[in-house]
């Protein structure tokens, strides 16, 4: 999975929205996902590298400021400590997304708890969603709050809209 997760983050950096992005949003990988902790070495002293905070309902974005900078959240996975630096969400150039599953449409699956819809529904720079290529699909259940991604990348291929 190490090396599909270095494929697909390659391919990320090639595109014209991360190489433009100052303020990127992304996530701390858990087992399943494309694997993000090198990727967040990699980028954190380059680019404004932020993470979420689970705080009730909701997700807030957070300075990654490096290893030492997390401790495990709600569901274990490593958040952000820094709460003094605050960023709005109008400074977010980019969001990388993870799911469970993505379609051809660029339809995002989560995990069911909205976490991610409530974000991306206050943010309006673009949407990557990246994953495994056996995480695609032709189609999935859509709800009317559920919000598209303007891109999709995998270890074989980048959708687009």
């Amino acid at each position: 999975m190490l090396d599909l997760s270095e494929k697909i983050l390659k391919r990320l950096e090639e595109t014209e929205l991360f190489r433009q992005a100052s303020c990127t949003a992304l996530y701390y990988s858990i087992p399943g996902e494309v694997q993000t902790a090198a990727f967040l070495e990699k980028w954190f002293e380059k680019k404004l590298i932020l993470l979420p905070l689970i705080v009730g309902d909701d997700l807030r974005l957070l300075p990654y400021k490096g290893k030492d900078s997390l401790r495990p959240g709600v569901f274990g996975i490593p958040e952000p400590i820094d709460m003094e630096t605050t960023v709005t969400e109008s400074d977010v150039d980019l969001i990388i997304v993870p799911g469970v599953a993505f379609d051809r449409q660029l339809n995002r699956m989560g995990r069911g708890k909205g976490y991610y819809d409530r974000l991306l529904s206050t943010i309006q720079a673009p949407k990557i969603g990246i994953c495994f290529d056996f995480q695609m699909q032709e189609s999935i259940p859509v709800e009317s709050f559920d919000k598209k991604m303007d891109m999709v990348i995998t270890e074989k291929e980048i959708i687009t809209g």
